[in-house]
């Protein structure tokens, strides 16, 4: 039974990818054994890859709900970051291998058979990876809890910096996933009816680039995830009006917030209005520790209360 649980805490939006990638990428490797298509090789090799990747990030997402314990007292939120790292690593190999085909295919172009299955398997893979771009983009709006006012995809894109680790990964993988069936269409439609054979390596090399632009995007939120990195202004920002709004506190002295995965750890310091006793700050203390843990991705907090010091300390540019 905990372990059902902590898998319907995973990350829908990879759990659903990588099982939507595993049976595009059987699919195209079977038709590009088939059809000898250096294209279609290089999506199924993008394909693969993407559900070796989605399958690590689910299982980190999974074992990052765990609770925290006595020898791990902040919880396990890094390892989510972990896992994407192997991931990143995963698909620089699978980079690697696509520009490798994509250049023999440039200096050695060949015809390849079954344009029409080519083309439906493309469509397919289009419309499923069109569909788990959706879903992701979806999820990104509901972790950064905007609201769908414009172009959703501008959107996700803006806020994918708020979202959780597996679903930037996932975010970013379906774009080159989607683009890549699309220009793999692009290409076998250049060499079939234009005879332009070097298009499929072109087009492989191309796809390969962009799996490499995903490697490092994701390498790169990951690594300063481990390191530890401050939590977006607009979090820290909401917090600080939260706390203000009690009519006992006068001005935040100093606050910190720390992202780890989805999860935020807060240690702030606020100045109490003066002449009250010290049982009176403690409860005080101890009701603005409960209301910030109510928030659903505050996992600690350390709150530290002064007199009023009769300084300002925060100001409102923090929150912006």
């Amino acid at each position: 039974m905990r372990i059902i649980k902590l898998l319907k805490k995973g990350n829908t939006s990879s759990g659903l990818a990588a099982l939507g990638n595993l049976v595009i990428a059987i699919v195209k490797l079977i038709v590009a054994a088939i059809s000898g298509n250096g294209t279609m090789f290089a999506t199924a090799m993008h394909s693969l890859a993407d559900t070796v990747n989605q399958s690590f990030v689910y299982a980190g997402s999974v074992l990052a709900e765990m609770k925290p314990s006595k020898r791990f007292p902040t919880g396990f939120g890094r390892l989510i970051n972990i896992f994407c790292m192997v991931a990143v690593i995963v698909v620089t190999v699978m980079a690697y291998e696509t520009i490798k085909t994509g250049w023999e295919l440039w200096q050695h172009p060949q015809e390849s058979s079954d344009f029409l299955l080519n083309i439906i398997v493309l469509v397919f893979s289009f419309l499923i990876d069109g569909f788990i771009l959706y879903k992701t983009m979806k999820l990104i709006l509901e972790e950064a809890k905007m609201k769908r006012k414009g172009n959703l995809f501008i959107l996700a894109f803006r806020n994918a910096k708020k979202a959780s680790p597996a679903t930037k990964l996932v975010f970013y993988e379906d774009i080159v996933a989607t683009l890549g069936a699309l220009f793999a269409i692009i290409g076998i439609i250049l060499a079939q009816f234009f005879s332009i054979l070097q298009a499929d390596g072109i087009v492989s090399i191309l796809i390969g680039l962009l799996m490499l632009f995903v490697a490092f995007r994701v390498g790169y939120d990951n690594m300063i995830g481990l390191i530890g990195v401050a939590a977006p202004a607009d979090v820290e920002g909401k917090i600080g009006k939260e706390l203000l709004s009690d009519k006992y506190v006068v001005d935040i002295y100093d606050m910190r917030v720390m992202q780890e995965g989805r999860a935020y750890h807060v240690d702030v310091t606020v100045e109490l209005v003066k002449g009250l006793t010290l049982a009176e700050a403690d409860d005080i203390k101890f009701r603005l520790t409960d209301q910030l843990l109510k928030e659903p991705n505050i996992t600690d907090v350390v709150l530290g209360i002064i007199e009023d010091d009769e300084e300002k300390s925060w100001k409102k540019e923090k929150g912006k």
